[in-house]
């Protein structure tokens, strides 16, 4: 195939990289920054570049661009597409996205599927970008109720041959909640908490949980606010939700109640067990 990666950051970078090392297909790719696109070229990471004159020679386009980009970018180039082409998305949110893609397909002839691979660095840029960014890693897939099985098997391959271990099929609305959870809540609750006043003085003071618990506050001020937004409904109730559970373990503190507290503890440590068991992410 001839496959388009729209968008050299990080995902849209490791994409391009994966999908040229380790598959038999022709990337052409697309950055705003006309430097980025000459690096991923020398690299190798791309065969050529993406223009209004081939991109209708793609049988897939990828886009690794932020939400409302996304948007744009496909309904501008909607009627450039070649018909039948599949185009997918890498946005971590989907409900915004896919309804208002699903209908531009449909318009125009194409297919459009969304997808969130859930990797990725807290770093961003395609100097950050890695071809085994997606090794053991899982691929959400959002495609239409009535999709072609064909279409998905071929997407599916794809995914596959460049490392991806584990394809998730769901609908917009699941994917969108879970995501609040998994994702991100967990960005929210690591940039608030190296807001600590005790942040400053942590050194020779922390290991591993501090490491764990502040990675990610190192985010994307402007990708995270737009996918907060985007998926508030569902952001509120988790931060709500962890806010009321976090009041709990604060009141038995103040309450001196060691019976209360130590009873939130292992309701917390017997919810892992059962939820994950030995599983590591």
């Amino acid at each position: 195939m001839l496959i388009a990666v729209v968008g050299l950051g990080l995902i849209g970078g490791s994409l391009a990289k994966a999908i040229k090392y380790n598959t038999d297909n022709r990337v052409l790719g697309y950055d705003i920054d006309y430097n980025v696109l000459l690096k991923a070229k020398l690299l190798g990471a791309v065969d050529g570049e993406l223009t209004d004159e081939n991109i209708s020679q793609c049988d897939m386009i990828i886009t690794g661009l932020y939400p409302e980009t996304t948007k744009k970018y496909i309904i501008e180039n909607a009627d450039k597409f070649k018909k039948g082409a599949i185009v997918l998305d890498t946005c971590g949110v989907k409900e915004y996205v896919c309804d208002d893609m699903w209908e531009t397909a449909k318009k125009h002839g194409f297919t459009f599927v969304g997808a969130h691979p859930m990797a990725g660095l807290h770093l961003s840029g395609f100097e950050n970008s890695e071809v085994t960014m997606f090794n053991n890693a899982s691929m959400i897939l959002v495609p239409e109720k009535d999709f072609d099985i064909r279409e998905l098997e071929t997407v599916k391959k794809l995914f596959l041959s460049i490392g991806f271990t584990n394809i998730q099929m769901t609908t917009c609305q699941e994917h969108d909640k879970i995501i609040a959870f998994t994702s991100q809540l967990a960005h929210v609750v690591s940039n608030a908490y190296v807001k600590s006043p005790n942040a400053e003085l942590h050194k020779g003071f922390s290991a591993g949980s501090y490491k764990d618990l502040t990675r990610v506050a190192k985010l994307n001020e402007n990708m995270w606010t737009e996918l907060f937004l985007e998926n508030r409904d569902n952001l509120i109730e988790e931060i709500d939700c962890i806010t009321e559970n976090l009041k709990k373990y604060s009141d038995a503190l103040k309450n001196n109640d060691a019976v209360t507290l130590k009873a939130l503890l292992k309701d917390g440590r017997e919810c892992k067990e059962r939820i994950d068991g030995d599983y590591r992410d």
